[in-house]
């Protein structure tokens, strides 16, 4: 009989964010060999699991500290966020019990190893998530819009104003910012609102189903994270293996994903230096085909064949 697995994402299909699409991918590979389910926790009442895969540090807290206490002879593993590496472990008590509770931590980008204490690093691996690759969009020669797009739901760690703030200064007469995830939070949807208003070189598209917002990003001149925390964006994978350049905030999630030499980024929060990079990335050609190029020196650390083999390797050796 197959052993049974149990994820514990605290996001489900209808929030369709990062987590859950490493929640839903992760089952897909390991049901060849597993019985896996996925649920928001655990408690010892429920039935037990051989193995537990725990999603976010601190909102999984709960579970995994019952898993190890209840069933101290099984095993864990610990998959870190980007609010875990670059927020949680350093302020938060729970947080930094799962590091201890899980018997292996996962990392989604290889810069997050610096974030964890020495004593940790035999126990956790680099694991990097994936996307089916996409046949490069043709782009029209002539075409009346250069897509940038944004995709995010819109909370503050995305930081969505400085890409609608970037909208007002970015001069190519092609450009077009288009804006793509769900308001969680309010003000921030009032604030898209209200620029989608005042220019109409930004849209708002609101909430897209993952498969029609990957399409609308394979069609983009070139993607925008702007995030101030990222454990290893799923974003950028579907950018990259769709052959659209990235446009990065400078910080060490998306450092790990894109490389230290890569081209593309811009301090955290500042408007006009993403203003002017997505200006150059449409009016210089030779600048957006080194931004490809450097991207597609990239494509082969998100296949899902290596991501699988990885993810399959990790279980398969705990169990």
């Amino acid at each position: 009989m197959k052993k049974q697995l149990l994820i514990v994402s605290p996001a489900s299909a209808k929030e369709n964010n990062g987590n859950w699409q490493t929640a839903s991918r992760w089952a897909h590979f390991l049901r060849a060999r597993y019985r896996v389910a996925i649920a928001p926790g655990w408690q010892p009442s429920d039935s037990t699991p051989d193995l537990l895969i725990a999603l976010h540090a601190r909102r999984s807290a709960g579970a995994l500290a019952a898993f190890t206490q209840a069933c101290p002879q099984r095993p864990s593993v610990l998959v870190l966020t980007g609010t875990d590496l670059y927020r949680d472990i350093a302020t938060c008590a729970e947080a930094q019990d799962s590091l201890r509770h899980a018997s292996a931590l996962v990392l989604l980008q290889s810069a997050g190893l610096a974030l964890l204490p020495p004593a940790l690093h035999a126990k956790t691996r680099v694991i990097y998530q994936s996307a089916p690759a996409l046949a490069p969009h043709r782009h029209a020669p002539g075409r009346r819009h250069a897509d940038i797009c944004m995709i995010g739901h819109l909370r503050a760690e995305k930081d969505p104003l400085t890409f609608m703030r970037a909208s007002a200064l970015v001069t190519s007469p092609t450009a077009r910012l288009l804006h793509i995830g769900g308001a969680l939070d309010a003000a921030l949807g009032e604030a898209a609102r209200a620029t989608a208003a005042a220019n109409p070189r930004y849209q708002w598209l609101g909430n897209l189903a993952h498969g029609a917002a990957r399409q609308r990003l394979k069609r983009c001149h070139a993607m925008v994270i702007a995030s101030h925390m990222e454990g290893g964006a799923n974003v950028i994978i579907e950018a990259v293996t769709s052959a659209v350049p990235v446009l990065a905030s400078d910080i060490s999630g998306n450092r790990g994903m894109l490389g230290e030499d890569y081209a593309g980024y811009f301090a955290p929060g500042d408007v006009p230096a993403l203003a002017r990079l997505i200006d150059r990335c449409i009016d210089d050609q030779a600048f957006h085909a080194l931004l490809r190029r450097q991207c597609d020196a990239r494509a082969a650390l998100f296949a899902p064949g290596h991501e699988r083999a990885s993810v399959l390797d990790l279980v398969d050796n705990l169990v």
